[in-house]
């Protein structure tokens, strides 16, 4: 039996993706003037990338397990799926723009986490510095 989200419980999300978003934006300010060279990178840099994907990664994350499948709940009660039905469905009722993008920003959790060649560690480093804005811009849909 599916339990149907409140404005509460949808609040509480936002808050928390809020907070989440918060972290990203300063890490994002931080990897802005850094090189994404990795066999450059001394272990300080390392770890500012390293602390900067994981909050790209938390905060897509929260935005499409927790926030989008609440928002979908409340409008329809009974909708069962993957997280990719919860964002297709997200993408019809105009939550988003792009279910295809943010499940390609899910996606790249994986892809960091197992990236072991540099050239394409440093290729991601630079895709997801890219694409933060648009993750930065859900404070523009929690407002």
């Amino acid at each position: 039996m599916t339990v149907k989200p409140t404005n509460k419980s949808i609040a509480a999300y936002a808050a928390k993706l809020q907070k989440s978003l918060r972290h990203l934006a300063y890490s994002y300010d931080k990897v802005q003037k850094l090189s994404a060279d990795v066999p450059q990178m001394d272990d300080d840099t390392l770890e500012t990338w390293e602390s900067f994907t994981a909050r790209f990664s938390r905060t897509v994350d929260l935005f499409l397990t927790k926030y989008v499948r609440a928002v979908v709940l409340k409008e329809d009660p009974g909708f069962s799926g993957s997280v990719r039905d919860y964002a297709d469905y997200a993408e019809k009722i105009g939550l988003i723009d792009s279910a295809d993008q943010w499940m390609e920003f899910r996606g790249f959790r994986n892809v960091i986490v197992h990236e072991y060649e540099d050239d394409d560690l440093q290729q991601n480093l630079e895709d997801l510095r890219r694409l933060s804005p648009i993750v930065l811009n859900l404070t523009t849909l929690l407002t």
